[in-house]
């Protein structure tokens, strides 16, 4: 869709960094908005921000994406303030987290996978009846960078995170095709931010249950810092030289860099992403009144085999075709995939 005004989008983790971002620019083009989080207060500046720029609703709804009872609630409540339809839905939600399968906390690896993957998948439940009995909707799931790649660097467990992340892509991804034959009305796309100025790294110690940098124990430092000891490099160095309190300093200002310091920011971000919802629907319209193009037709080939080769013209078009917003990998800019718009992807083999 190409016009927000008048629509309904819910937002998950609309709380802080990029979810509020999205809500804010949402309401800023005069759209309403249900969003979840798990913290009421950053829920309600959220609101204020949206208030102060537009006077369409917005509902505040406290919810553990991880939790699909929580999110049947969710759904249930906007339902009941916004109506049985919803166009728009951003399952943004997310945490960082559960790096080592081998020797990581295995509570900790199920919630990061939880949160990041399951938020994704029960999102897509729960609010897919709503959708359907809109006139137009789009899906917009966020992975990440680390959707692309496992990893952090070659010292660094990474794993919960990147393997919900690829999830949330193959998944989206899957979901185009899907949509197209069932409910060819909703679009589907998969946004892979890099480092994007949120708090994410502050958040997900508090939805993990951590010990804040600036408080942690003697026993926690004495953990903290044999972990980095282990990191081969100018790292080890540096915390064997740090004081306990000197590594709580660097422990606190650590997430608050990543936050302020990013190359680019949630505000920036958000404009990516509905810049790309919006595109995506012109590209549909242009891919409708495109005729395809048609594949020569060997005579070696039998006729059930030729007979195939529109459907596949029409396949290769849409995986091949550019998408206007593509970066290179090392950029931090969010690719939004799909509908159609394929980014960085081959073009498929054609079976013989």
């Amino acid at each position: 869709m190409d016009d927000f005004s008048g629509k309904i989008a819910v937002v998950t983790g609309g709380g802080t960094g990029m979810g509020r971002a999205l809500c804010e620019a949402l309401a800023a083009a005069n759209c309403h908005i249900a969003l979840c989080d798990v913290s009421e207060d950053a829920m309600q500046e959220t609101k204020a921000l949206c208030a102060a720029l537009s006077d369409v609703s917005v509902s505040t709804h406290l919810c553990d994406v991880s939790i699909e009872a929580d999110l049947l609630r969710f759904q249930q409540e906007v339902a009941s303030i916004h109506g049985e339809s919803i166009h728009l839905l951003f399952n943004n939600a997310g945490i960082g987290g559960g790096g080592g399968f081998v020797a990581g906390d295995r509570d900790e690896w199920e919630k990061t996978f939880a949160v990041c993957w399951y938020g994704v998948y029960y999102g897509c439940r729960a609010f897919l009846p709503m959708l359907l009995k809109s006139d137009e909707g789009h899906i917009v799931n966020t992975s990440s960078i680390n959707g692309f790649w496992a990893s952090l660097g070659p010292t660094v467990p990474h794993t919960a995170y990147a393997a919900a992340k690829f999830a949330v892509k193959g998944f989206s991804e899957a979901l185009i095709n899907d949509l197209r034959l069932n409910a060819p009305h909703i679009q589907v796309s998969v946004v892979m931010p890099g480092h994007i100025g949120t708090s994410i790294a502050i958040n997900s110690g508090k939805i993990l249950g951590h010990t804040p940098p600036l408080d942690m124990s003697a026993d926690e430092v004495r953990v903290v810092r044999e972990r980095f000891m282990k990191q081969p490099g100018p790292m080890t160095e540096m915390m064997m030289n740090l004081s306990d309190d000197q590594l709580r300093d660097a422990m606190h200002q650590r997430g608050i860099d990543f936050r302020d310091n990013a190359p680019m920011s949630a505000t920036d971000a958000a404009a990516v992403i509905l810049d790309g919802v919006r595109a995506s629907s012109s590209a549909r319209a242009s891919s409708r009144a495109a005729s395809p193009p048609r594949w020569p037709r060997p005579s070696s080939r039998p006729p059930s085999t030729t007979a195939t080769r529109p459907s596949w013209s029409r396949s290769v078009a849409a995986w091949a075709r550019p998408c206007p917003d593509s970066r290179s990998r090392s950029s931090s800019r969010p690719t939004p995939i799909g509908a159609g718009d394929a980014c960085r992807r081959p073009t498929p083999r054609i079976p013989a």
